[in-house]
C-alpha cells in the first residue's frame, strides 16, 4: 500500500514549483533578517500580531457562512473569535507581541521542521536517495526552534538570527524537497 503523502505527491506533481518558491522566499527572508536585525525584529512583531487578527477574522467569516454545512461550526467560531480578541491585544499592545515573538516563532519552526522530518522519511519509504540530506535539515530546524523555546528571553534580538537561520534551513529544505519533486515529475 503506497503511503497517502506520495498519492498526493503524484497527483499534484505538476505543482513540483511551488516548494521552490516557498524555499526562495525563506531564504531571502533570512538574508533580510541578518542585514536588517532590528527592522526584521519590529517586522516580525508586526506580522505576529496582525496574522491573528486577520485569521480570527476569515475563521469567524468561515464559521458563520458554513453554520448550516458544517457540524460543530461553533468551535470555529470561537476559535475565530479568541484569534481576533487576541490580535487587538496585540496590535494594540505591541509590548506584548515583543515579547511572545520567541515563543511563536519557535512554535512555528517548531512545526515546520517535524513536518520536514516526516517528509524526509516519506521519501525514504519511497526510495529516493538523498533523504537523508532532508532529515539532517529537518533536525537541524527543530533544534534551532528549541532554542527559541528553551530561553525566550536570552533570544532578544539574537530571535532575529536565529530565525534567520531557521528561515534559511526550512528554504533549503523546500528548495532540495523541489527538486527531488521535479526529478519524480520527469520520470513520469
Amino acid at each position: 500500500m503506497e503511503n497517502s503523502l506520495f498519492k498526493k505527491v503524484k497527483i499534484a506533481i505538476d505543482y513540483w514549483y511551488i516548494p521552490l518558491i516557498l524555499g526562495i522566499l525563506f531564504v531571502g527572508i533570512g538574508i533580510w533578517s541578518f542585514i536588517t536585525p532590528l527592522a526584521a525584529y519590529l517586522t516580525l512583531t508586526f506580522l505576529f500580531s496582525v496574522s491573528f487578527l486577520v485569521s480570527g477574522i476569515f475563521e469567524i467569516v468561515f464559521a458563520l457562512s458554513n453554520r448550516k454545512k458544517i457540524d460543530h461550526w461553533g468551535w470555529t467560531l470561537a476559535s475565530g473569535i479568541v484569534g481576533f480578541v487576541v490580535g487587538i491585544l496585540l496590535v494594540s499592545n505591541p509590548l506584548i507581541s515583543i515579547t511572545l515573538l520567541p515563543l511563536y516563532v519557535g512554535f512555528v519552526v517548531l512545526f515546520r521542521s517535524v513536518m520536514a522530518i516526516i517528509i524526509a522519511f516519506n521519501l525514504k519509504s519511497y526510495s529516493v536517495p538523498d533523504w537523508k540530506n532532508l532529515l539532517f535539515l529537518g533536525i537541524l530546524g527543530t533544534i534551532f526552534s528549541f532554542l527559541l523555546l528553551w530561553n525566550p528571553i536570552f533570544a532578544g534580538l539574537s530571535l532575529v538570527y536565529w530565525t534567520a537561520f531557521a528561515f534559511i534551513a526550512i528554504g533549503i529544505f523546500y528548495i532540495y524537497f523541489s527538486f527531488k519533486l521535479k526529478k519524480i515529475h520527469d520520470m513520469h
